[in-house]
């Protein structure tokens, strides 16, 4: 695997924070770099819908969880969403910058 490989397969995890950027950045962040890429390297083919694939699971799981809100219990979840999606893309990018590939739990797989 050449380097540009492996960093573009963890860049496809690290744009997922552009989400604290703008509304669903987290998604079309992986989706731009996936589809500019996916095509010149299998790793971020792979790398690109996985993460893809768990931004919009992450997506779905917010917005139940904020129309959970209003009867309060959406806002501790939002808060258990944002931990569990912090740590899980961060142990993504250890991984994928060692270059191997990250499978993230409890993910839709929508994107084959």
């Amino acid at each position: 695997m050449v380097p540009d490989e492996k960093n573009w397969g963890m860049y496809c995890h690290l744009a997922a924070f552009a989400g604290l950027l703008f509304p669903f950045g987290n998604v079309i962040g992986p989706l731009i770099i996936w589809i500019l890429k996916k095509e010149q390297y299998p790793f971020v083919d792979q790398e690109g819908k996985e993460s893809l694939n768990f931004q919009i699971t992450v997506s779905i799981a917010v917005m139940i969880a904020g129309l959970l809100s209003v009867v309060l219990i959406g806002i501790p979840l939002l808060i258990a969403i944002a931990i569990f999606t912090l740590v899980f893309v961060i142990k993504a990018l250890m991984e994928t910058n060692e270059g191997r590939p990250y499978r993230y739990p409890y993910n839709l797989r929508l994107i084959k």
